[in-house]
C-alpha cells in the first residue's frame, strides 16, 4: 500500500489531481449538506449537465473550457432559483428543464463538429489525465473561494438551511444566501467535472452528507462528518482508480456508496443496540 502511494505521487499529474480533488471533496461536502437539507440536492447533476453543454461549446470553439463553463454554469444557477422563487415551474421540474436542454445542445454540438473523442469523454466520465497545469492553478483559486466564503457565511446558511422564514424575519438577507449557495455550487461542479465527469460529480455532494446523516445529528457534527468522508472516500478512490486502471469518477463514487452502506448499517446496530 505504501509502494503504490508513493508511486502514484511520483506523478505530477496525480499530485495535480489529489490536490484538486480534495479541495473540491471538501467544498461539494460542505455545500451538499445544505443542499441535502433544503431538498435541493440535484441542483449539482442539474448544473453539471449545463457545464457539459458549456464544456462542448468551448471545445467547438476552441476556447479554454473553464472559462467558458464558469460562467455559464453560474447564469444557469441563477436562472434556477430565479424560476424556482417566481414561477409556477417548481424545484425538480426546472432542474429538470434546463438539465436536459443544456445536455442536448452539448450532444448536438459535438455531432456537428469534433464528435465523440477522448476530450468529449472524459468530461462525461472524468479523467485524472485531462487537468492540465493551467486548470489545476485555477481549480485551487476557486476552490479556496468557496471554501473561504463558506466559512465566512457558515451562521448565516445554517439559519437559511433550517429555517428560511425565521431568518428572513431576523434580518437575514435569504435571497442573497441562496444566492451564494448557488453560485459556490456552480463554481464546486465545473472544477470538479474534470476528474469526476459530468454525469456523477453530483455524487460528490450528496453521497457524503447523507452518509454523515446516518449516525450524526447535530448540522455541525454532520458538516465535519460529510467533509472527512468526502476526503477518505476521494481518496481511497483514487488509489482504486490508479492500482486498477479504472476511471476516477466511477471509483470514488463506488467508495461513497460503500461508506454510504458502511455508515447505515452501523446505524442499524445503534438503533437495535
Amino acid at each position: 500500500m505504501i509502494e503504490l502511494i508513493k508511486e502514484m505521487f511520483s506523478y505530477h499529474f496525480m499530485i495535480r489531481a489529489v490536490v484538486v480533488g480534495i479541495l473540491v471533496s471538501l467544498c461539494a461536502a460542505l455545500l451538499g449538506v445544505s443542499l441535502v437539507l433544503k431538498r435541493y440536492s440535484m441542483i449539482g447533476d442539474g448544473l453539471s449537465h449545463v457545464g457539459f453543454g458549456a464544456l462542448a461549446i468551448a471545445a467547438a470553439a476552441n476556447i479554454a473550457p473553464l472559462y467558458l463553463a464558469v460562467p455559464v454554469v453560474i447564469a444557469a444557477a441563477f436562472l434556477l432559483l430565479r424560476i424556482n422563487q417566481n414561477s409556477r415551474i417548481k424545484g425538480d421540474a426546472a432542474i429538470a428543464l434546463i438539465s436536459s436542454s443544456a445536455l442536448a445542445v452539448g450532444v448536438v454540438t459535438v455531432s456537428l463538429t469534433t464528435g465523440m473523442n477522448t476530450d468529449v469523454s472524459n468530461y462525461m466520465f472524468g479523467s485524472i489525465l485531462s487537468l492540465s497545469r493551467a486548470d489545476a492553478v485555477l481549480s485551487i483559486i476557486l476552490s479556496a473561494a468557496v471554501l473561504l466564503m463558506f466559512v465566512l457565511l457558515y451562521p448565516r446558511i445554517f439559519a437559511v438551511t433550517f429555517d428560511e422564514t425565521f431568518a428572513r424575519a431576523t434580518g437575514t438577507k435569504t435571497q442573497l444566501i441562496n444566492s451564494v449557495i448557488a453560485v459556490l455550487t456552480a463554481v464546486t461542479v465545473v472544477i470538479g467535472m474534470r476528474m469526476m465527469g459530468a454525469l456523477l460529480i453530483s455524487s460528490l455532494i450528496i453521497f457524503p452528507a447523507l452518509t454523515a446523516m446516518r449516525l450524526c445529528r447535530s448540522f455541525k457534527a454532520v458538516v465535519i462528518c460529510s467533509a472527512v468522508v468526502s476526503v477518505l472516500c476521494f481518496m481511497i478512490g483514487m488509489a482504486a482508480s490508479y492500482a486498477f486502471e479504472l476511471p476516477s469518477g466511477a471509483a470514488v463514487v463506488i467508495v461513497n456508496l460503500i461508506a454510504f452502506a458502511s455508515f447505515s448499517f452501523a446505524a442499524l446496530l445503534k438503533k437495535r443496540a
